[in-house]
């Protein structure tokens, strides 16, 4: 079982739910040469998303995150317990959840037989849309993604950047409840990554829920009004990105502080030129070593710790919560 009994900001903390979950489980059997092992995804998970939140699911790889988003979106049956989109059960009206849905892979998903207005449009017809509405509604959204000079374009000619911005714009084209974005900015360069946030802003601002699914901790940290870190099935911590650097730092002590502040000393001394560009100091362990190279650091800019408060980050708080083992 999971630490959320432990955990009251689990619920949304107002403005109605557009997603719940109730002891939602997922459970695989292996094959028999296992002997019908099984493997616990997601372990009675307890969740809410509020309407207009950008909710933030992270986690390392195996950490169930995928599996709790393929409920939700219909593609995985459950177990055990029930989850609900837009007031719809997902299991008992599987087509009515995906109605009130729109998702974001993070492979390429474009009809390669149509070009971009027609990803829009069949999109739109799909959705019980009549001609007219499918097609006012696409070129609406070409111009809000500043596609429209690319209407006519074989999708396989777009640049990924180009491609994100039309799947989104094709995932919020029957104005879902739920948008889901499973590692959107994955493999884009900074600039494709910066516009598509932009425009994922425009949708948060216009009252679209979002659930994102990301590893780049800076951009929960900046666009997420709350996120949830989950490992082995179940939901470590979840709140405010600045509440749970708060608590982060109250809690976790010199080896949570020192190792957020020795980062901000090593990126600084990479850029002010004081160890090479692709040098890395010994990895010491301990909360004792990494304490005496801060201070020796430190000293050599003329700081004090004091100066450096304030610097945990959102990956500090994943890594000390789910450790720093690679995973497969």
């Amino acid at each position: 079982m999971s630490h959320q009994s432990d955990a009251p900001s689990l619920r949304s903390p107002g403005g109605g739910e557009v997603i719940r979950t109730d002891g939602l489980t997922k459970v695989y059997r292996s094959g028999e040469r296992d002997r019908g092992r099984e493997v616990t995804a997601v372990d009675e998970l307890d969740l809410s998303v509020g309407k207009g939140e950008i909710f933030g699911l992270l986690g390392p790889n195996g950490a169930g995150k995928t599996t709790t988003v393929g409920m939700l979106t219909t593609r995985i049956v459950p177990t055990t317990g029930s989850a609900y989109v837009n007031g719809v059960d997902v299991v008992a009206d599987p087509a009515g959840a995906k109605r009130a849905i729109g998702v974001v892979h993070q492979v390429n998903t474009l009809d390669r037989s149509l070009n971009v207005l027609q990803n829009l449009y069949f999109h739109g017809r799909y959705y019980a849309m009549s001609h007219q509405a499918a097609s006012d509604r696409a070129e609406a959204l070409l111009e809000r993604f500043r596609l429209a000079h690319r209407a006519q374009s074989d999708v396989r000619a777009l640049s990924g950047g180009m491609a994100q911005r039309l799947m989104v714009a094709r995932a919020v084209m029957h104005r879902p409840a739920v948008l889901f974005l499973d590692e959107p900015t994955a493999g884009l360069d900074p600039q494709s990554r910066l516009a598509l946030w932009e425009m994922v802003g425009e949708l948060h601002d216009s009252g679209q829920t979002i659930l994102l699914t990301t590893h780049y901790m800076e951009e929960a940290e900046e666009f997420c009004d709350r996120v949830a870190i989950m490992d082995h099935g179940n939901i470590l911590a979840l709140d405010t990105p600045a509440a749970l650097k708060r608590s982060a730092a109250a809690n976790g002590g010199p080896a949570i502080d020192a190792k957020a502040w020795l980062a901000q000393l090593r990126a600084r001394e990479r850029t002010d030129g004081s160890i090479p560009a692709n040098g890395e100091p010994a990895d010491r362990t301990g909360v004792e070593a990494a304490l005496i190279e801060l201070i020796t650091a430190a000293e050599r800019h003329d700081l004090s710790l004091d100066d450096l408060r304030g610097h945990v980050t959102l990956e500090t708080v994943f890594i000390n919560l789910t450790g720093r083992d690679l995973r497969e």
